[in-house]
């Protein structure tokens, strides 16, 4: 047993108090916190550090890369302990750090989080025009923390998905990983990487390393030649991978060419890591090996394309935050509702139409919703009956869910909900027949669906999307005890 202070929620209270609002002088910030955990990760660097870490970028490839490790350590036991860092995470933090497929548990979490604590308070970890005793802020202090957990654990092959930018980020303490993988590209973080695709490359290309091969998929030729030009400065040999031939036999969930081309990514980053492993993967042009193709399809996406049937609702959870995101999210959820299948009462065909969205803290946001309209259109019928804009605060009466608390949020803007309003001002114009709705809360929001269900006696659609946070906030609420 931990002293008190150790316990697993005063862990989560401080790494999140870690964080921090949008400053100016953004690049300088980033430059000063990536010199920071350089410095704390030699601190921390020894003969026994995880071996094998192909470092990475991307959305949803990490985890089928790490699905079909995982399958090969089940039939093969290579490698024989597998580590998982990402981020964000839905429901709880300690799901950025897992282990054989399981988030580390409350313990090992309060733990390893002190122990790096700690050790970092005894040291000059920062350079030395940061503020006296500082350590790596959230995300970055988060990654060193998973290196330690990895090692002390005895992990010898881990998947790193890489946050904000390449750049500036914290896996960059991996001076030589197995492999890169950058996946497609979009308008995403414009007030860190830049307003346009090609300031975005650049920064995302800082991943690729010297002497460790590097993938990415086909770009748009803007993003493409900036990849390239960066990955001859660097002395990287960038491949430039075509979806697979061999997943035509896989059952690729779901069934669109941007998965199709996560897999397609994994695949190849996958096989270098086992190559460096020592095992044979064998080059067989028409079929993947088995342990490929059952972790390509047993692969489960958390707050992606889930769909949950509640009786008086159906909810279809989809996570999306960046413009063209959200058009394949839309797409997903129309073609889910085209031809569903009602079981609340079973006789009546159909029933309304809610989207429940949230985008906090992008100024940008505001012009994801017109292609989110467009996509989600009906002919002469609204979109949706009900659109819903919600704050990131978990519960009405006790506000957020200690993992999901946001400290680089303005708290003005959730208090006079000046965001949502702004949101609903644009539905109410490019959607005039939807009730366009404010809600303080995820739960108020999830109970008004419920409510509209009930009073109009079908089963409602209701269509969660937008921040991961307000995914991870609905799919606790609706999940309670058995969410993580």
């Amino acid at each position: 047993m931990y002293p008190r202070r150790q316990h697993h929620a005063a862990s989560v209270t401080i790494c999140l108090a870690h964080s921090t609002s949008k400053p100016t002088g953004i690049n300088r910030v980033n430059q000063i916190d990536a010199e920071c955990i350089k410095k704390a990760h030699r601190h921390y660097t020894t003969p026994h550090s995880p071996k094998r870490l192909p470092a990475r970028h991307g959305n949803s490839e990490q985890d089928l890369q790490y699905s079909i490790l995982s399958q090969y350590q089940r039939s093969k036991s290579t490698p024989s302990k597998t580590g998982l860092f990402i981020s964000p995470h839905l429901i709880a933090v300690r799901e950025r750090i897992r282990i054989d497929s399981a988030p580390i548990s409350e313990d090992l979490f309060a733990k390893y989080f002190f122990q790096v604590w700690d050790r970092l308070g005894e040291s000059n970890a920062c350079p030395e025009d940061a503020a006296p005793g500082s350590r790596p802020l959230y995300a970055r202090y988060l990654t060193l923390m998973s290196w330690h957990a990895f090692f002390q654990e005895g992990v010898d092959c881990a998947v790193y998905e890489t946050g904000i930018g390449g750049e500036f980020d914290a896996t960059n303490i991996v001076e030589r990983p197995v492999a890169s993988g950058i996946s497609t590209l979009g308008i995403d973080h414009v007030f860190v990487l830049g307003d346009t695709v090609d300031k975005i490359a650049w920064h995302k290309a800082g991943i690729m390393k010297p002497g460790s091969p590097a993938f990415t998929v086909e770009q748009v030729p803007s993003a493409a030649e900036v990849l390239q030009t960066r990955a001859k400065d660097k002395g990287v040999d960038l491949k430039v991978l075509s979806v697979d031939k061999r997943l035509a036999r896989v059952k690729i969930r779901p069934d669109a060419l941007f998965q199709k081309k996560n897999a397609t990514l994994a695949i190849a980053l996958a096989e270098s890591a086992l190559r460096k492993l020592g095992v044979q993967v064998g080059d067989n042009a028409t079929s993947l090996p088995k342990e490929f193709t059952d972790g390509l399809e047993e692969t489960v996406f958390r707050g992606r394309c889930e769909v949950k049937d509640e009786g008086v609702v159906k909810w279809f959870v989809d996570g999306a935050h960046t413009a063209d995101s959200l058009k394949m999210s839309a797409k997903w959820f129309a073609d889910e509702t085209s031809n569903r299948q009602v079981s609340f009462p079973a006789t009546i065909a159909s029933g309304p139409r809610i989207m429940i969205f949230n985008q906090q803290g992008r100024t940008e946001a505001v012009d994801f919703l017109t292609p989110l309209q467009k996509a989600t259109s009906r002919n002469s019928l609204p979109s949706f009956d009900h659109a819903v804009f919600c704050t990131n605060v978990t519960y009405a009466k006790t506000g957020y869910k200690r993992d999901f608390v946001n400290r680089g949020i303005d708290p003005k803007e959730i208090e006079t909900l000046s965001v949502q309003k702004r949101f609903a001002d644009k539905w109410s114009e490019i959607d005039p027949g939807s009730k366009v709705v404010v809600i303080p809360t995820i739960e108020e929001a999830l109970d008004y669906a419920r409510r509209v269900g009930e009073e109009e006696g079908t089963q409602a659609m209701a269509y969660v999307t937008g921040s991961l946070h307000l995914v991870g906030g609905a799919l606790g609420i609706l999940e309670k005890a058995d969410a993580l």
